[in-house]
């Protein structure tokens, strides 16, 4: 019997800054309720993908680092996840009716993780 071999993947979730923006423009009674209902949706999926989860974590502020220095800076990411999978389609098939996508302009992007040897 052959053994199902898992891979890990970063997934992230992503909001445009102008969509950021305009959502906090929005009535705050408005917000909240939308912001608890996408929470339990969010939860419900989590709970339904458990064993492929291995991490979620929202993003923080952003440094930016070159060879100029440290600066602030602001990218789209909101959440980052590590997750397993049989493969990096298989992966994004998942996530294809994740309740983060219910945000207008929001996407998912899944990264293959392959280990570095030096």
């Amino acid at each position: 019997m052959s053994t199902l071999i898992q891979k890990k993947f970063l997934v992230t979730f992503s909001i445009p800054l102008a969509t950021m923006m305009d959502w906090g423009k929005t009535d705050a009674a408005t917000r909240e309720a939308s912001e608890k209902d996408l929470k339990a949706k969010w939860d419900k999926w989590s709970l339904a993908h458990a064993s492929m989860l291995l991490t979620t974590d929202a993003a923080g502020k952003t440094k930016n680092v070159t060879t100029q220095g440290v600066q602030d800076t602001r990218n789209d990411f909101v959440v980052c996840s590590t997750v397993t999978g049989e493969s990096q389609e298989a992966v994004a098939e998942i996530f294809k009716n994740h309740p983060h996508l219910e945000i207008p302009t929001a996407s998912i992007q899944v990264m293959a993780l392959n280990p570095m040897s030096w």
